[in-house]
C-alpha cells in the first residue's frame, strides 16, 4: 500500500516475514507527481513487485511517464516520454548488499521515489526532439520551420576564412 503523501512509499514489513517466493504486486496510476528536487512527472504509470529472497527483497519496476522537456531543434515545449525497468534487491544483511548498497528499511516502508527519479532522468535523451523529423530553426530569421517556410536566398556564410584566403592568393607574409 502507498500513502498520500508519498505515493511511492510503500509498506513492504508484511513481506519480510513471508516464506522465499511471496510476492506482491504494487500497482501505480499517479496523474502528477514532483520528484525532489526536480523532477516533473506526468501520467506515471505501472508496476513495482516486490520478492521476498533469502537475502532480501527483490524490487523489479515497470512503469512509464511523460516530462516537460524543450526541443533542441525548434526549441518548442512538449512532453517527452519516458520508460524504466529496473530490478534492484534491497538486502537484509551487509553480507547480501548489491553495489548500489539498499538496506531493507528498519520502518518497513520502502521510498521508491529517489530510485525511480533515477531510474526517470536516465532514460531521458541527451538531444530531446519533439518528433523524429523535426526541421528545427531557420539558421537565418530564426523562425520555427515546422511551422513555416522561409524564403531566404541562399547566402554564404562568411566565418573569417575568406579574408584569410584573400591574403594567401595575393601572397602576402603571414608571420609575425
Amino acid at each position: 500500500m502507498s500513502n498520500s503523501n508519498n505515493p511511492l512509499r510503500l509498506n513492504i514489513g508484511f513481506i519480510i516475514h513471508q516464506s522465499i517466493g511471496y510476492y506482491r504486486d504494487f500497482p501505480f496510476e499517479i496523474p502528477n507527481i514532483h520528484l525532489k528536487p526536480d523532477l516533473e512527472l506526468k501520467n506515471l504509470i505501472g508496476t513495482v513487485r516486490v520478492t521476498r529472497t533469502a537475502q532480501g527483497l527483490l524490487v523489479q519496476a515497470k512503469m512509464r511517464a511523460v516530462t516537460p522537456a524543450e526541443c533542441v531543434r525548434c526549441l518548442a515545449d512538449f512532453e517527452q516520454p519516458l520508460e524504466i525497468d529496473f530490478t534492484e534487491l534491497y538486502a537484509f544483511t551487509s553480507s547480501s548488499v548489491t553495489e548500489s548498497g539498499l538496506y531493507v528499511p528498519e520502518n518497513g516502508l520502502l521510498d521508491l521515489a529517489p530510485l525511480i527519479r533515477d531510474e526517470m532522468y536516465l532514460s531521458i535523451p541527451i538531444s530531446p526532439v519533439c518528433k523524429p523529423d523535426c526541421k528545427g530553426l531557420c539558421p537565418i530569421c530564426g523562425e520555427n520551420l515546422n511551422e513555416t517556410t522561409c524564403h531566404h536566398e541562399e547566402e554564404t556564410v562568411d566565418m573569417g576564412l575568406n579574408s584569410l584566403k584573400e591574403l594567401f592568393q595575393k601572397g602576402q607574409d603571414l608571420s609575425y
